[in-house]
């Protein structure tokens, strides 16, 4: 019997093993596959790799430099989890009953478990999404030469930063996106405004395309808002359309856990239908981003001990790295018109940023959504260089209640694009 059985090790499992063996609790780390999960291995890093590298580097030397990368993070994984605390079951889990999981033919038990899984690539349910020219992300990111032409379904996140590096190291590239703009959650302003710049750069982009098949000559049949069907023909075509929770073979109604296609279903404290057993991560569908699945560990964490936690989950910061960069954080001005809110709308552009103009980095803006009551900070979305970066400073902000008064106060070093944000501050008068 340990304190704590983790079943999966990307960022929400290995993470919280990690931060229960620093509060003195014994963990039993279960993995199926290589450390660090999707996020390391087939995810976040390596495509933030290529997306550096794309455009300087040939593309044969930026794989190599992705290779080298993974491993190298992967290992400090395996150096972080050498604890005497922890112990690392390689194998596939799957519940016995609520208390205990078996891998292979041995059974483990615990007081508390915690679902770690992660998730996978969906596909469209369309004619030929089998076919070998169709690949997934995790496809993708493996390929040794790249095609001449690519066809990506898909203009989410995952869609638009693969698009936009692939067309930076060379690649023709198409993105058909089936809702009315790209990056279908964010601000629409935003959406539309990073629509136009990957399509001056070179990437076209068809919203309002609903694709019904591929064929083996690689070609993309859709149908556009106007009820016209058209193709694309692309040497191979990239499924970008979200990802599905990994819930298959753990055999979760022997522990009497509820879930469905959307995941595990949860509570605020990231605990299942069942007694003791949590779940976090992509896993459960709430939010599929890595920071949020470590978080999620924490909240899991502190409900076991009894404790509490000041996390904002509704306050989330995410970013895209297309070039240029999107981040956002807070309410989008379409949420904010669904509340009936009274809010203000605030932008500054990059272009009137000293630092911006230094890197010839000008396009993009920085937008604040202001509620005209209580002058605190509904949301933010930038578009433009290092915008991954700036939008941590928003969102400790408003995770502190601050109002415009009190943000406009606070003395930013020049020049540096952070100012970006200070102008939209004062470009507010309430």
């Amino acid at each position: 019997m340990t304190d704590l059985i983790i079943i999966g090790a990307g960022p929400g499992g290995y993470e919280t093993a990690i931060e229960a063996a620093h509060r003195g609790m014994t963990v039993t780390l279960i993995n199926d596959g290589p450390l660090g999960g999707v996020c390391l291995n087939e995810g976040c890093i390596p495509t933030k790799t290529f997306c550096h590298h794309a455009g300087i580097t040939p593309f044969g030397e930026a794989a190599e430099r992705k290779a080298a990368v993974v491993e190298q993070l992967r290992n400090g994984v395996a150096y972080l989890l050498n604890n005497e605390r922890i112990t690392l079951v390689e194998g596939h889990a799957a519940f016995k009953d609520a208390a205990t999981v078996v891998v292979g033919d041995e059974e483990y038990q615990a007081r508390d478990i915690i679902i770690a899984t992660g998730s996978r690539a969906a596909r469209l349910p369309i004619a030929g999404v089998d076919l070998p020219l169709v690949l997934d992300s995790t496809d993708v990111l493996a390929l040794s030469e790249l095609p001449a032409t690519v066809c990506v379904i898909g203009g989410g996140v995952i869609g638009l930063e693969m698009a936009s590096y692939l067309h930076r190291f060379g690649c023709q590239v198409t993105v058909l996106e089936y809702a009315p703009q790209v990056l279908p959650a964010f601000d629409a302003e935003v959406s539309k405004r990073l629509k136009m710049m990957l399509s001056r750069q070179g990437i076209k982009i068809e919203t309002d395309a609903q694709v019904t098949a591929v064929n083996e000559e690689g070609v993309v049949t859709y149908i556009n808002k106007k009820g016209k069907t058209l193709e694309v023909v692309a040497e191979k075509v990239l499924m970008a359309v979200g990802r599905a929770p990994r819930t298959e073979g753990l055999n979760l109604e022997a522990a009497g856990i509820d879930y469905g296609r959307k995941g595990i279903v949860v509570d605020e404290n990231m605990a299942t239908t069942a007694s003791h057993v949590y779940a976090i991560g992509d896993v459960n569908g709430k939010m599929m981003l890595a920071h949020v699945a470590s978080f999620q560990g924490v909240r899991a964490l502190n409900h076991i001990q009894g404790k509490a936690d000041k996390i904002r989950f509704d306050l989330v910061p995410a970013a895209v790295f297309t070039t240029p960069e999107v981040a956002t954080v807070g309410r989008t001005e379409a949420q904010c018109d669904d509340e009936e809110l009274d809010y203000s709308v605030s932008k500054a552009l990059y272009g009137a940023n000293g630092k911006a103009v230094a890197m010839d980095a000008t396009d993009g803006f920085c937008k604040l959504l202001v509620d005209n009551a209580t002058g605190q900070l509904l949301g933010c979305h930038i578009i433009g260089a290092h915008s991954s970066d700036i939008i941590h400073e928003v969102t400790a902000l408003m995770n502190l209640g601050a109002t415009v008064e009190q943000a406009r106060d606070i003395i930013h070093a020049h020049p540096t694009l952070s100012e970006v944000f200070q102008m939209a501050l004062h470009s507010i008068r309430n």
